[in-house]
């Protein structure tokens, strides 16, 4: 007996939890965490029965949200991975991060922890890490980023950043900058001696 069926239909449901994740975002973003789940299936045009089967919970759904836009903030870290010029790549990963989550604040908030990871998401939130680890690092050696500062820092400064500016594209840009200007190695950070104690 063929087996196009059962493939068709796996098809299908594979669409039909993407249609899912890109409604809920749309709804979660524009509305808050607060909208319930089945008005999340509603919007989609999907029976209630089905968003369940996906996500059995609403937590599932949007830890389901966390994991698919770090899978792709990850992509696109390891896609500038390859770039030539260092320092931009990874100043542009942050400008990357910072445009998603100014929008959908939960990203930064879980990156910082305020969202209890399951075992998915925690394996997705290690995989981004590593992907800006390495960003860091070739910042670092290309000497177009201080030695002195690692992803954690960044990750602090960025989520402060976008904590105190949400409410403004132009602070936020202006903040960034400040951002990326101290991160930056100049001439005077290259010559700088520690300075002794005092005996």
């Amino acid at each position: 007996m063929a087996k196009n069926p059962p493939k068709a239909l796996r098809a299908d449901a594979e669409r039909n939890r993407r249609h899912l994740l890109e409604t809920a975002q749309q709804v979660f973003a524009a509305e808050g965490l607060g909208v319930p789940i089945d008005e999340v299936a509603r919007r989609a045009g999907l029976g209630i029965g089905t968003l369940y089967r996906h996500f059995p919970t609403k937590e599932a759904l949007f830890e389901a949200i966390l994991v698919d836009r770090m899978e792709r903030m990850t992509a696109r870290g390891e896609e500038l991975a390859d770039a030539k010029d260092a320092g931009e790549a990874l100043f542009t990963m942050l400008e990357t991060i910072a445009a998603e989550s100014a929008v959908k604040k939960d990203f930064v908030h879980a990156l910082g922890g305020a969202i209890a990871a399951k075992k998915t998401f925690d394996a997705a939130k290690q995989r981004f890490r590593a992907a800006l680890d390495t960003l860091v690092e070739r910042a670092q050696r290309a000497k177009a980023v201080r030695a002195d500062v690692s992803s954690t820092d960044v990750m602090a400064l960025l989520h402060g950043v976008l904590s105190a500016s949400a409410a403004s594209p132009e602070a936020r840009k202006r903040h960034l900058a400040i951002i990326f200007d101290g991160l930056r190695v100049t001439a005077a950070r290259e010559t700088k001696t520690p300075r002794h104690r005092r005996s």
